[in-house]
């Protein structure tokens, strides 16, 4: 079994883009360790897009990487992330060309598949862009889900398709770990809270070993980096981890880990809210019917062990009064029980956003 609980990691693409290197990675895992991210749960660091050269090895048709960038190989780097305890991962893509036009794995699936094996990856990211006219996403995950399991190396598939086909109802069935159901997100309360409102519906989909990815996290990006935008405040980041975490999916870091500050590290190492996403039963949440869900939102969860958590989001720019009803959670007056309630995160004083 691979991926019993929603996988955690880092990835470069929130921040750096096409600004990558092997220095990045390296020191991006040494602080995974010095930040206590490994204790933590975390676990993936991983390459996005524009690793490579722009065009294949004529000789052996191989994807290359970019000797400026990653000086030393893909082997050799992903040997010193493994030093560290760590799991490398990296990307490509179901069409002709990646996002950024460098070269997929279309018609190269097994060859790819075989090369990561070859480097030592743990962990693919497959992405959607520029795929062949006629070829649907199921056949093509599919093609590189079978190409992944004859490589001869457990790596993790993580299928980035934004919810094309829907994907949500065939991906299981492709191999996939972790699928992306929804587009890209950027670094904007507005951003998060569409995604998370537009996976409402979706998450009966997830569970042990194919978990619904709602994107890579911008906490602590205040407004840097490749996907940058607006920013967002300490209470919106707030809104966002515990979210993510009370929907039980992937914790994928956007943000320079490096450069972290004391307030966003705390937070995405929140032991209570870390073991709300791991949590092993993998059960969806519960949406509490709101015509206001834009503004509010009440969602609730099964946990293992008797236990159940309960998140209060404001999404306005104003304090609003916010209503959890027993019975909405199946807990009737009649049964004569009600809950004890501890804190795992509270607002912050003066700002509104939890």
């Amino acid at each position: 079994m691979l991926v019993n609980t929603p996988p955690m990691g880092w990835n470069t693409w929130n921040t750096f883009g096409n600004d990558i290197s092997d220095a990045l990675v390296r020191e991006s895992a040494d602080a995974f360790i010095d930040l206590g991210l490994k204790d933590a749960g975390y676990q993936y660091v991983v390459i996005d897009d524009c690793w490579s050269l722009k065009t294949r090895d004529k000789a052996t048709g191989r994807i290359v990487p970019d000797p400026e960038k990653f000086p030393h190989g893909m082997k050799a780097l992903a040997d010193y992330v493994h030093s560290k305890g760590l799991k490398f991962g990296m990307y490509s893509c179901a069409g002709q060309r990646t996002c950024a036009d460098y070269p997929a794995s279309f018609d190269h699936e097994y060859l790819d598949a075989k090369t990561f094996a070859e480097w030592g990856v743990d962990f693919l990211k497959y992405d959607f862009c520029f795929c062949p006219r006629g070829f649907k996403g199921e056949l093509l995950y599919r093609r590189m889900g079978m190409a992944l399991r004859a490589s001869g190396r457990d790596i993790l598939f993580s299928a980035c398709n934004w919810g094309v086909d829907d994907v949500w109802s065939w991906i299981r069935s492709t191999g996939a770990h972790m699928f992306r159901s929804t587009g890209d997100i950027f670094d904007t309360p507005e951003s998060f809270r569409k995604i998370a409102i537009s996976q409402m519906n979706r998450l009966n989909a997830h569970g042990a070993q194919c978990f619904n990815d709602m994107d890579m996290l911008t906490v602590g990006m205040y407004g840097k980096g490749n996907v940058g935008a607006a920013g967002c405040t300490a209470a919106d980041y707030r809104s966002e981890f515990a979210l993510w975490c009370m929907c039980g999916v992937p914790l994928m870091l956007g943000c320079d880990i490096r450069t972290i500050d004391r307030e966003m590290l705390e937070l995405v190492t929140n032991h209570g809210l870390i073991a709300i996403d791991q949590d092993p039963e993998c059960r969806q949440p519960y949406f509490m019917h709101d015509p206001e869900r834009e503004k509010k939102l009440v969602v609730f969860r099964h946990l293992d062990g008797g236990k159940y958590a309960v998140g209060f989001f404001n999404f306005d720019d104003k304090e609003r009064d916010m209503t959890f009803t027993f019975s909405d959670a199946g807990l009737t007056a009649a049964s004569g029980l009600g809950f004890r309630f501890t804190p795992v995160l509270g607002p912050l004083e003066g700002e509104y956003g939890e």
